[in-house]
């Protein structure tokens, strides 16, 4: 069982390696953004590649980013990832890259919750509140939220850990303006996916946008959007509020991190290939399900 853990192209230059995309220079106005088959859990990169995890992704991503094109603008430009490296470096390519917009990327994530879980549900049960945020007493784990919230945390360095933050000090990193621009575009994406995705038994947890600026300043979706990576998917016909969901993403591979004892620094554990090979199974199952 094999994967592509790490690229290496020979007919462009590595601008980034991230903890699932690796970064290539284009030109001064595009890059060639590559989704491997790594993945990333609390924060540390696994040793054990996912296979076609990559090439699911960017299926995943693309048809978000058509979707949703008319909310806000996305980073693809439209050029073939085939068209501009050598013939060589096809296969590291073919089916798991994009030819992007060089952005100024704006330096939050985006994570919009529509539903009770995660650090989310254990910050209420100590709190009553999320990131800050004041929410109704009684809700339950898993439980659907009186609407969906806005609840950013900062975009760590590769190998560092993300932390939620309060709106107040997304205010003070970004700017009034941008952060309610961030905010309101974040919350419109999740609400109109959540809409659709529940028309194909999914229900969207939660989710994580990245944006950036053009040249213009206009703000738009880059990354990726709406993966199993980056939100939380639960199947509608097993939901029941009250306990944790069974989901389409790498909470697999989460839970079983964490029945496993790890303390969640670096390196983590090998993780076993039945466990690898349901993650896969789980994230094809979440492709075909959104796209049909």
């Amino acid at each position: 069982m094999t994967g592509l853990n790490t690229t290496n192209l020979t007919s462009l230059k590595k601008i980034y390696s991230g903890k699932v995309r690796d970064l290539y220079q284009i030109d001064e106005q595009r890059m060639l953004m590559i989704a491997t088959d790594r993945l990333s859990a609390f924060d540390v990169i696994l040793d054990d590649p996912i296979p076609a995890k990559g090439q699911i992704l960017t299926a995943i991503s693309n048809f978000w980013f058509d979707k949703l094109k008319d909310l806000v603008p996305n980073h693809l430009t439209g050029d073939k990832p085939e068209d501009v490296v050598s013939a060589a470096d096809l296969p590291q390519v073919e089916g798991r890259a994009v030819v992007a917009k060089r952005l100024k990327a704006v330096p939050i994530e985006a994570v919009v919750r529509g539903y009770l879980a995660g650090s989310g549900w254990k910050e209420y049960q100590k709190s009553g509140t999320v990131c800050g945020l004041r929410l109704p007493a009684g809700l339950n784990e898993a439980g659907k939220l009186p609407a969906p919230i806005f609840t950013p945390s900062t975009k760590a360095a590769v190998g560092d850990h993300d932390e939620n933050i309060s709106y107040e000090q997304c205010v003070d990193i970004i700017g009034a303006d941008l952060a309610a621009q961030v905010r309101d575009t974040a919350i419109r994406l999740y609400q109109a996916a959540a809409e659709y995705a529940a028309t194909r038994g999914i229900i969207i947890c939660d989710t994580k946008f990245e944006f950036g600026l053009d040249e213009h300043g206009t703000l738009t979706l880059m990354d990726e959007a709406l993966t199993p990576d980056s939100s939380r998917f639960w199947p509608a016909d097993s939901y029941a509020e009250g306990s944790n969901p069974p989901s389409f993403d790498k909470q697999f591979v989460r839970d079983w991190l964490e029945a496993s004892g790890w303390n969640k620094q670096a390196p983590a554990p090998a993780v076993p290939l039945e466990v690898r090979e349901k993650t896969a199974a789980k994230y094809r199952e979440a492709l075909q399900r959104l796209t049909g």
